[in-house]
């Protein structure tokens, strides 16, 4: 697949120039770089869920009453294996 950009020659210069810098072809340079924005783009979305679960569960906890016998879950667990 071929795409064809229309870029200002001085950008063109320019992202050569740094793909050079790391060894690479301006095209491998342009896949690696829109790869890891992809990548950045995953990682703030996984985030974003795992605050939004941790937030369910704090809210999810604030209704919880203690035992009235004060045992905690690893109590109950222990009891069922004696």
């Amino acid at each position: 697949m071929t795409i064809q950009l229309d870029w200002p020659p001085h950008v063109v210069d320019r992202i050569t120039e740094e793909a050079r810098r790391q060894g690479l072809s301006l095209d491998a340079w342009l896949l690696q770089t829109v790869l890891q924005e992809g990548s950045v783009a995953d990682d703030r979305e996984i985030r974003r869920k795992r605050a939004e679960a941790g937030a369910r569960i704090l809210e999810l906890q604030k209704r919880v009453q203690p035992d009235p016998d004060g045992w905690t879950s690893r109590d109950y667990i222990d009891s069922g294996r004696r």
